[in-house]
């Protein structure tokens, strides 16, 4: 048995269903879109994050280093110490709230983003259908007409 090419037949096929590669092309560059502003979201909450951890790391040395200051009295010690227990308590819950106002940011932006993509893939979807839909409907009445001529040319060549 002989191998057969099908490769011009699948040619012949695949060019008779039309499929507009224009609907692929827009699909990704509005993925791409997406992506980039997402990353923007990230990298803005990644930076604000920084900045904070920073200062909070910043303020802590500079409290650790009055506690390791030598002092006159020893009960001075202590003070030092209750102080700055005190004050890493008080900097911790201002520190963990401008995070939870970051985390808050973030999910506001992406949920901005992704009901806007939505929309947007919403509309391109249905304008794809109705386009694949009106060239399916095209592609199959032509053929259907010659599946009809060529049935009236066998019939009349039977005759």
């Amino acid at each position: 048995m002989a191998n057969a090419d099908f490769t011009k037949t699948m040619q012949d096929m695949m060019g008779a269903f039309p499929v507009d590669t224009k609907a692929f092309q827009d699909a990704f560059k509005a993925q791409a879109a997406l992506g980039e502003k997402m990353s923007k979201v990230v990298l803005e909450a990644a930076e604000k994050s920084a900045d904070i951890s920073s200062k909070w790391t910043k303020d802590a040395l500079v409290k650790i280093g009055e506690v390791a200051s030598v002092k006159e009295d020893p009960a001075a010690y202590s003070k030092s110490v209750t102080d700055f227990a005190s004050t890493s308590a008080e900097m911790a819950s201002e520190h963990m709230a401008a995070f939870a106002e970051i985390a808050k940011r973030v999910q506001m932006d992406t949920v901005e983003l992704m009901l806007a993509a939505g929309k947007d893939m919403s509309a391109e979807a249905t304008a794809a259908v109705q386009k694949a839909t009106s060239d399916v409907t095209a592609a199959a009445k032509k053929a259907t007409e010659e599946v009809t001529s060529a049935a009236k040319k066998a019939t009349a060549a039977a005759k």
